[in-house]
């Protein structure tokens, strides 16, 4: 962990990271709140979820080319200052048509945040250090989630939208200032994209994904978690303010403890786990987290004492780090640098689209199941996912010895540091 804090380049991108990912976690835990105390409807609150997610499907072409072919770090500056601006609407305490609007906004350029700051983190530490840093990257996610968790829902409960917004805004300038200063590279930069048309440009990207088998499990696995955290997204909100009878801040206190398992989970990725396969990640992460939703879900009919479920929560966010660690990191180490961009793209894109579905789907099928059935099958979900990875690893140690020892003697070493 010390090793990749003391690369400066990757430390300010770190602390940027925080100070973002903060901001992000005030909005999403309180605009959902917002709507569905405005509406009272589980369908509105879907709605506004889908349409927080569907630009980041429709721009994905658009989104990994940018990620590509201008400077990572600019772009990500760029961002930040866009997310500012979208957000200003919101201090007028809007009407559910602007929040409508503005998460649509906001979605649409965090599509293109993503990408392009998980495809800089190998160009940072180099290939060899990507589960480590991920692992970083995921601690003060966690912290982020807390605090901005916590702070967007007390926030709106104490004072309305307009103090979440103020908020946000302070906290986004300073992700903003952090990442004005170019960065100094530890490894050479991805070769600039091509000039060729965008779509052109993002099918050569996604044709790397359908050639490269080692991605097509990983994808089935992302495509079942990205359901199940559709339909959390949901429930979650009815849940706690229905079913627990808790309040918008309870809301935004479950969902940034979390945090503090996500917290133990990073720095064991930062530093004892930072050798463990991203395939084992993802496989265990998920089927611990089926495993843990169950039991929430079905806790309400023994009790509904809040500080447990807190608890549980803590607990929920450990295997949450893993999957979200294991996905990235396989994708930095599977794929060629200069497409890294629009993999990562394409990649969030899958998560955004499934995402809607799982969203979709608890919406409208929540009259006809009841939330229990529901419930249940989000959780089922997750098993599945963590199954179809943990098959992987099995038949991955049927391999011969000797095919794998050629594979390994491919590796080749990161060139000097650049600057940019």
């Amino acid at each position: 962990m010390r090793q990749l804090l003391g690369v400066p380049a990757f430390a300010r991108l770190w602390v940027a990271a925080f100070f973002g990912e903060t901001a992000e976690w005030m909005l999403q835990v309180a605009l959902p709140v917002y709507v569905f105390e405005r509406t009272g409807s589980a369908a509105t609150t879907a709605l506004s979820i889908v349409l927080g997610l569907l630009p980041a499907v429709l721009l994905s072409p658009v989104a990994g080319v940018v990620a590509d072919r201008w400077n990572r770090r600019a772009v990500l500056f760029g961002v930040c200052c866009g997310l500012a601006v979208v957000a200003l609407p919101l201090l007028a305490e809007p009407g559910v048509g602007v929040v409508y609007a503005v998460m649509a906004a906001q979605a649409a350029l965090a599509s293109v945040f993503e990408p392009a700051r998980n495809a800089l983190v190998p160009e940072l530490v180099g290939v060899a250090d990507v589960t480590g840093a991920n692992g970083l990257m995921s601690v003060n996610g966690s912290v982020a989630r807390l605090a901005g968790g916590w702070a967007g829902g007390a926030l709106l409960g104490f004072g309305g939208l307009a103090d979440v917004v103020t908020g946000y805004l302070a906290v986004l300038v300073v992700a903003a200032a952090l990442l004005a200063k170019p960065f100094r590279r530890v490894a050479a930069p991805a070769p600039a994209a091509a000039r060729e048309p965008v779509v052109r440009a993002w099918l050569d990207g996604l044709r790397e994904l359908t050639r490269n088998r080692r991605l097509w499990r990983t994808g089935l696995a992302l495509v079942c978690t990205s359901v199940a955290q559709g339909m959390f997204l949901v429930r979650f909100v009815v849940y706690v303010l229905d079913v627990l009878g808790g309040s918008e801040a309870d809301a935004g206190l479950l969902r940034g403890v979390q945090a503090i398992g996500g917290l133990a989970a990073g720095f064991a990725l930062a530093t004892v786990a930072r050798r463990v396969a991203p395939t084992a990640l993802l496989g265990w992460g998920s089927l611990l987290l089926g495993v843990l939703s169950a039991v929430i879900w079905n806790l309400s009919l023994v009790t509904t004492a809040l500080g447990l479920y807190v608890g549980l929560f803590v607990l929920v966010g450990a295997p949450g780090v893993a999957v979200g660690a294991g996905v990235l990191s396989e994708i930095q180490s599977a794929v060629a640098p200069d497409r890294a961009g629009r993999v990562l793209s394409t990649m969030f894109a899958a998560v955004a689209t499934f995402t809607t579905v799982g969203a979709l789907l608890a919406g409208t099928l929540v009259a006809v199941t009841g939330p229990a059935v529901l419930l249940n099958v989000q959780a089922g979900v997750y098993v599945l996912a963590g199954v179809l990875m943990l098959a992987r690893i099995r038949r991955f140690r049927e391999v011969p010895r000797s095919a794998v020892a050629t594979v390994e003697g491919c590796h080749t070493s990161s060139p000097p540091a650049t600057s940019t």
